[in-house]
């Protein structure tokens, strides 16, 4: 069993929140402890946007509760009304995430039936702001969230399978079943990147500097992550089309092995540069230049397609499904170049910040 951050962060949370309720002397603290298990976030801008729709909703909750006790007192059937009435509102103002706490500050008030309601009424919105407080605090100083780290190492991850299964499917060494079922795998785990990348995407930073670093970041990962859904794209096209693969002219298909042992190699070697492992300057398709370059992988496809016939079997080949290939490697390619451009041009201007978490501990 493992537990997270956010996990600790509740508890935390709970345990503060009951605190701060106790020492203002307020009555039912349980009302904030239940208060702070709802407003925790997975990041400081988020729960920064949470304290204000609470902060809103919580207001709407008991200002209705409050005029539905004056006016119809505390029949149940009154509740029910108002929270429907509450429900609606919430829903028109867009405030849809606060809208349980909203009802919770609802239904706390109106079961009061003492005399000073509206005091009551007070009372238990403190009571449930200062819950609200406490998450929000937590989540700022306690275990804050690194999310560049976690971005970076899934993305890391994730690729480095992808290369692997792409260097056995090129080589036709892969169960097909086996194949599809990473490739369905590769999906979700590129959802949780992009999920992740939005996280590190709302992190604020108070510093000018940090603010223009951060930027020049958010376009490398989206390019990280844009290259790495382009070599998701080519494994499957090589995998729906591996039996005409296999039916290429040897010579040929050891052309394309080549390149792509070539292309993955070199994808390999940017997420190290970005790590400050390689030099800026280095680039695998510049100094290794005893393989076939792009124009020459071109022409050997051109003459794939002109002859129309394998040499082997002697039997029409579909040239269509090799246009579907080369497109995938050429997408992949110019995509790499890309990334490989933005990395060194951040190097460059940045390599002077250190990131210890990323530059020294990683790899």
């Amino acid at each position: 069993m493992q537990l997270g951050a956010r996990v600790l962060k509740t508890g935390v949370a709970i345990v503060f929140a009951l605190f701060l309720a106790e020492l203002t002397n307020l009555p039912s603290p349980v009302f904030a402890g239940i208060a702070a298990i709802f407003a925790i976030q997975p990041s400081i801008y988020r729960s920064y946007l949470s304290i204000v729709e609470q902060i809103q909703g919580n207001l709407i909750g008991a200002g209705i509760a409050v005029i539905f006790g004056l006016l119809f007192g505390h029949h149940i059937v009154a509740i029910g009304i108002a929270a429907i009435i509450v429900i609606a509102l919430m829903r028109k103002f867009n405030l849809v995430s606060s809208l349980s706490l909203a009802l919770v500050t609802l239904v706390a008030i109106m079961v009061y039936e003492g005399d000073s309601f509206l005091e009551f009424g007070a009372i238990r919105f403190i009571t449930v702001m200062i819950g609200v407080f406490a998450a929000f605090v937590v989540n700022l100083v306690f275990l804050p969230p690194r999310y560049e780290i976690k971005l970076f190492t899934m993305i890391d991850s994730l690729q480095d399978d992808i290369i692997r299964w792409t260097r056995l499917a090129i080589r036709s060494a892969a169960e097909h079943i086996s194949t599809k079922n990473a490739l369905s795998k590769f999906e979700k785990r590129l959802s949780d990147v992009e999920n992740m990348y939005g996280f590190y995407k709302e992190e604020r930073h108070y510093r000018k500097s940090k603010r223009r670093t951060q930027a020049r970041k958010l376009v490398i990962y989206r390019q990280m992550i844009t290259t790495t859904k382009k070599s998701i794209e080519l494994l499957q096209r090589i995998h729906k089309h591996e039996n005409e693969m296999s039916n290429l002219p040897e010579s040929f298909r050891l052309v394309i092995q080549e390149r792509l042992d070539y292309l993955l190699t070199f994808h390999e070697q940017l997420l190290l540069k970005y790590t400050g492992k390689l030099r800026p300057e280095h680039s695998q398709l510049n100094v290794d230049e005893g393989r076939l370059n792009r124009s020459e992988v071109i022409n050997e496809i051109i003459k794939q397609i002109t002859l129309g016939k394998t040499e082997v079997e002697e039997e029409e080949f579909s040239s269509f499904h090799l246009f579907y290939i080369f497109s995938r490697i050429l997408d992949y390619e110019e995509n790499l170049t890309h990334l490989d451009t933005l990395i060194v041009s951040f190097r460059n201007y940045h390599g002077q910040e250190k990131n210890p978490d990323l530059e020294e501990d990683f790899y």
